[in-house]
């Protein structure tokens, strides 16, 4: 046919290229917006209906700006996604074994490289299919059409300077703090702390595990939770999952280490995203969370763990005894010790990160430095494992997104609660929502009496662990075990893994609230 023809032609395609650069400077793309132009629609523009009901003030908002429901029902596909992600991962081992039968059978080579440095044929389904499955990769996935249909009814300009303006910085310091606490000598010197408390357990498996959910996630509240959340992960891979625990051990596991460090950031101001959102405007300080949310929480995991290791006892006396320490994080130098001062300068840089934690310019030069010092004590170091840290950033920076066009809802549905239903709808909230976001929001609510910010704060970090865009750590925890979950990690399995400490969690901050 003459079209298909047509399209055949390179030079076809450079004039269809030329067209719609044509079309786009019609349509305004890369001109300025209009300077009265405000979006997304700020939460105090909005009139407010006295007496309506919660689905009426919803409605009048979606009136004056029909975007909004647009942008929510997109942010819904996306956490279908993220429950639909085994199910993709699971497409793409199917899809990966079917092209190697095939391969065989014509006698091909397989996906892998070759002698001459190039590649055999892989499946294009299997890898579409493999990166639809992660998750990590999902709300990135989908700011493509929020950002195309924001140009669409919107235009480009405003599409362009919305993502100009929002903040990147949290999603920045997990990057930086994740490749600082996955170095070599930060897990030596995280390691020889939690084998102290495992050496009254005579090192065994189910020692290293009381050690490393207790310890682990309470460290969070000095080195940040990512950093918590790192460090717990890659020596859980080490001293329990290796050991090939039952289906039902690895998601209570997995789900009680994310229940933990979501609560474990509070003993401290400045650990846990979602207290970092508010700290500052409510004058919360280190003393104010210890005595209102520290304890609670400290009280909350020990409490968990010891639920769980006496409903796993017979489990865990039967997995063998960890050996001697190895991390998979280290390289063949792994048997070099590594030197005091390198670990000081290593913690240092961790401690660098932290302060400067709201300062981009400051930590990144600062991983500048990191990554120029480890080069020069390479014997002593090991392979910086970057993919985890970037897919981790890549989530959090498509969460903030699109997190950012739901206040229109969240802020309505969170003014109308009394303590105890706030804390609790806080917690449904932050499991479809990063918990950050859900405290950044009520933050801006006029009036907000103290015991409703305790409130909300409370139930934010308690559901930080229900699901795996509930609290910010946790991509960078499902990343590194992420191998021990071959078709991708449940999220009903997780959800039930996270339900009883969350309920006990809950339990303690409204009896002592």
């Amino acid at each position: 046919m003459p079209a298909v023809k047509f399209l055949k032609q390179k030079w076809a395609w450079l004039s269809l290229l030329f067209l719609a650069v044509c079309w786009a400077e019609t349509q305004g793309f890369g001109a300025e917006p209009p300077g009265n132009v405000t979006f997304p629609r700020p939460l105090n523009s909005y009139d407010s209906i006295e007496g309506a009901s919660l689905w009426a003030e919803l409605t009048s908002r979606v009136s004056k700006e029909p975007f909004n429901l647009l942008a929510t029902i997109l942010f819904l596909f996306a956490i279908i996604h993220t429950f639909l992600a085994p199910w993709f991962s699971h497409l793409a081992h199917r899809f990966a074994e079917e092209h190697q039968q095939k391969l065989r059978g014509e006698g091909r080579p397989l996906p892998e490289r070759l002698p001459n440095g190039n590649r055999a044929e892989v499946s294009f389904k299997a890898e579409m299919c493999h990166f639809l499955g992660e998750v990590e990769a999902i709300f990135g996935i989908w700011v493509v059409p929020l950002l195309v249909l924001t140009a669409v009814f919107k235009g480009w300009g405003i599409a362009r300077d919305y993502i100009n303006h929002l903040s990147f910085t949290e999603p920045m310091f997990v990057v930086v703090i994740m490749l600082i606490a996955a170095s070599r000598p930060v897990l030596k010197f995280a390691e020889k702390v939690m084998a102290g408390v495992a050496a009254l357990g005579s090192g065994s498996v189910g020692a290293w595990w009381f050690s490393i959910m207790t310890v682990g996630p309470l460290l969070g509240s000095v080195i940040t939770e990512p950093a918590a959340m790192t460090i717990s992960a890659m020596l859980l891979r080490e001293k329990f999952y290796d050991r090939k625990p039952s289906t039902m051990l690895a998601y209570a596991t997995l789900g009680l280490l994310f229940v933990n460090v979501s609560v474990g950031g509070t003993l401290t101001h400045f650990a846990a995203p979602p207290v970092l959102m508010v700290a500052g405007k409510w004058g919360w300080d280190t003393p104010y969370m210890l005595l209102h949310f520290g304890w609670k929480s400290a009280l909350g995991i020990i409490t968990s763990n010891l639920l769980y290791f006496v409903w796993f006892r017979r489990e865990l006396n039967t997995m063998t005894i960890a050996p001697q320490p190895k991390l998979q994080a280290d390289s063949v130098r792994s048997d070099l010790p590594v030197p005091r001062w390198i670990t000081c300068v290593h913690l240092l840089f961790l401690v660098w990160t932290v302060v400067h934690s709201h300062y981009p310019g400051l930590f990144i030069g600062g991983l500048l430095f990191f990554l120029a010092f480890t080069q020069a004590t390479e014997p002593h170091q090991a392979e910086l494992r970057l993919r985890p840290a970037f897919l981790v950033g890549f989530f959090l920076i498509g969460l903030v997104v699109h997190g950012s066009l739901q206040g229109w809802w969240i802020q309505p549905v969170l003014t109308r609660l009394g303590e105890v239903p706030l804390l609790l709808s806080a917690m449904v909230l932050t499991a479809f929502n990063d918990n950050a976001a859900i405290t950044f929001l009520a933050s801006q609510v006029p009036d907000f009496g103290i015991s409703l910010k305790h409130a909300v704060v409370a139930g934010a970090v308690i559901g930080g662990g229900l699901t795996v865009i509930a609290n910010a750590p946790n991509p960078a925890g499902q990343s590194i075990l992420s191998r021990y979950f071959p078709d991708g990690v449940s999220a009903a399995k997780l959800f039930a893994g996270a339900a009883i400490p969350t309920a006990l969690l809950a339990f303690i901050f409204l009896v002592f609230r």
